[in-house]
């Protein structure tokens, strides 16, 4: 059984992504197979991580997803070691669920601690002997200094967490050449970082010399795997044309191999390149990306959206999530506050000139049967968007509310066999 680990920081930004990246390369780089997955449900960092290792990354989401699914994914996937990156700090979820701690008790991983110590010297043992006992059922087997300034600054930290017990698997010093391009979702994807390699084999290098590589690989420990249902997805169709290119690139790869596992067919198509989905599709799918960076190019892309007019007019089922939700729609305005036309099978205008911050967990019941499931059939997924709604007109989709409870503005559309949403699908919900 796969021996794995969760890298953690005790915040957003204190370079975990940095140290996941650097410890997965590195390792594979030894020869070993490393199995990389993500707490939460982030679509950006799993791309980099099977750029790092060679291998696809799986999301794990205790908020969304039951720990059958959880323990068949991990399953699924054996290597020499598993690596998965937290989300946020290690104890913050929503609602009570959904930490990073949330999956490091459920499969009985340690936790890999990195602590971003600049500013500090003794306050960072004070933090990690904290975030160590702060839960019985979460262990943290060692911690990473990250931004360390100099021998003298790591001197003066050093001899705290020598005097709590917890080692030190290591420091990474403050290095402009560690940090990859961001922009208003996260990192620039994965696909458009044309030095990408190099700049993975360059982390891979400032961790292989300034970490012991073989005390965190010893550190890993089996997976306890919950014996329950994995309660899965049902494909909307047999043959799934699926929008895959820079800006549909938003998909949750347990999807697409849940869906394959049904016995579905998977058909990519690139928008962009101003591709059709298969005529023979029984469904079609446009996932999130960043329509709003290519919407000249969308919408000058005849063949696509002809295509996407035939298929709804062969009551083919098509369902888009968020920007394929908004090019689905009457027109994107993009950030200069130009308006692009769209496929204009649904009534949703949308515009990114005026950003508006739509970001959390949906719990959704379905009003009717559409390529999410039957009528009243439950779905759980995420929200992550900037656009600002101008107009829509269609029938609701479903209702949906937040983590906790709290009804959600967020409705959807449909108009036929047309179908879309704000939120990306994460996993069925209960009957």
């Amino acid at each position: 059984m796969t021996r794995g680990l969760i890298v953690a920081g005790v915040r957003s930004g204190s370079g975990k992504t940095t140290v996941t990246l650097g410890l997965m390369r590195a390792l594979a780089r030894r020869g070993l197979s490393v199995q990389p997955f993500k707490c939460g449900p982030d679509y950006i960092d799993p791309a980099f991580h099977g750029s790092a290792t060679g291998r696809a990354s799986f999301n794990l989401d205790t908020w969304a997803m039951t720990p059958g699914l959880i323990a068949d994914l991990v399953a699924r996937h054996p290597a020499d070691i598993a690596i998965a990156e937290g989300v946020m700090g290690l104890f913050d979820g929503v609602g009570g669920r959904g930490a990073t701690a949330d999956l490091a008790a459920l499969l009985k991983w340690p936790v890999v601690l990195v602590l971003d110590v600049k500013g500090q010297t003794e306050t960072a043992a004070a933090i990690a002997t904290g975030c160590a006992t702060y839960r019985d059922d979460v262990a943290i087997t060692g911690v990473i200094l990250n931004r360390v300034a100099s021998p003298r600054h790591l001197s003066l930290i050093e001899p705290a967490f020598a005097r709590i017990g917890l080692e030190l698997f290591g420091a990474l010093g403050e290095d402009a050449r560690l940090v990859l391009p961001e922009r208003h979702l996260g990192l620039v994807q994965a696909l458009e970082t044309t030095d990408l390699e190099s700049r993975l084999d360059r982390l891979a290098d400032a961790v292989a010399g300034s970490i012991d590589l073989s005390a965190v690989e010893a550190s890993a420990r089996e997976a306890f795997l919950p014996q329950t249902a994995a309660l899965q997805v049902e494909p909307p169709g047999q043959r799934i044309a699926v929008a895959s290119d820079q800006a549909f690139s938003f998909m949750y790869p347990h999807l697409l191999e849940c869906w394959r596992a049904a016995g579905a067919e998977i058909l990519p198509f690139s928008p962009l390149a101003d591709e059709a989905p298969a005529p023979d599709a029984d469904a079609v799918w446009l996932p999130g990306g960043y329509p709003e960076l290519h919407a000249g190019v969308l919408a000058a892309a005849k063949r696509f959206q002809q295509g996407l007019r035939d298929a709804a007019a062969g009551a083919v089922s098509i369902h888009g999530e968020c920007g394929g939700y908004m090019v689905l729609g009457q027109g994107i305005v993009d950030a200069a506050g130009d308006r692009h036309a769209m496929a204009g099978l649904l009534q949703l205008e949308t515009s990114f000139a005026e950003r508006r911050l739509h970001l959390g967990y949906r719990r959704a019941r379905l009003r009717g049967a559409c390529a999410l499931g039957r009528q009243g059939t439950e779905v759980l997924g995420h929200e992550f968007h900037y656009a600002s709604i101008v107009s829509m007109g269609d029938e609701p989709l479903v209702d949906c509310c937040d983590a906790n409870g709290a009804m959600v503005a967020e409705a959807g559309a449909r108009r036929g066999p047309v179908s879309g949403t704000f939120f990306h699908l994460l996993s069925a919900g209960s009957p």
